[in-house]
């Protein structure tokens, strides 16, 4: 199974410390974001990895190179002259990279202790989601989760976790466009084509300084974030 880093946001929440450098290379503990994905993708066995990048994008490669002091490949999905394409239209733009089979991608932004599944079966799905309990910054969710199928409404609401499963048919008849993931993954939703599962373990998504200071003042013990 090939992965997918989402890495070309502009960060604009995280100014002034965006305006020098893309989000994914902000470092958490002494260490860029992006970095931690790449150690665990790794680990888990992904050989393969690829890393859209957009605004301040060539920064990324010069940080991170080919990924050879992982033992992978990066391979890059370069957005820098259309301007960034959000998740969807970055995902359609690196399907040629990403190839026949279920892929995993995984938002760069994001800071956990999720175990990767690089053997993860979709079924007759066209998605997996993975799903955590609501932060303080999203108290009402994002989508249901009954019976390992996700749902627009539900009593019971989670936060997606900007990790997820995808074959390459969700994307089927889509341009290579500024285009969101949310609407998508609603419209599959719709026809309980998208499975998903809680990850009840840590997550945090740095998407404001002040997040960014708690997470480096917490003393939550490194071999317990994405190692």
């Amino acid at each position: 199974m090939k992965a997918m880093i989402l890495a070309a946001g502009q960060g604009k929440r995280m100014r002034p410390l965006t305006d020098t450098i893309p989000k994914p290379l902000i470092k958490v503990k002494d260490k860029e974001l992006i970095v931690y994905h790449i150690e665990k993708l790794a680990t888990l066995g992904f050989k393969q990895i690829i890393i859209n990048i957009a605004y301040l994008g060539y920064k990324i490669p010069e940080a991170l190179g080919n990924g050879e002091r992982w033992g992978v490949e990066l391979i890059y999905s370069d957005e820098q002259e259309i301007g960034g394409l959000e998740s969807a239209g970055g995902i359609v733009k690196a399907l040629t990279l990403l190839g026949d089979d279920t892929f995993l991608v995984v938002n760069a932004d994001i800071f956990c202790n999720y175990n990767f599944d690089i053997n993860f079966d979709l079924k007759d799905k066209l998605a997996h989601l993975i799903l955590v309990k609501n932060p303080q910054h999203n108290l009402d969710g994002d989508f249901g989760l009954k019976d390992k199928i996700v749902l627009n409404e539900s009593d019971k609401m989670f936060t997606f976790s900007g990790i997820g499963y995808y074959s390459p048919k969700f994307f089927d008849g889509l341009k290579v466009e500024k285009k969101p993931l949310a609407p998508l993954l609603r419209a599959a939703i719709n026809t309980k084509q998208i499975s998903g599962s809680l990850h009840d373990g840590i997550w945090h998504d740095i998407g404001t300084p002040q997040r960014l200071e708690e997470i480096n003042k917490s003393t939550i013990l490194w071999h317990n974030i994405c190692l």
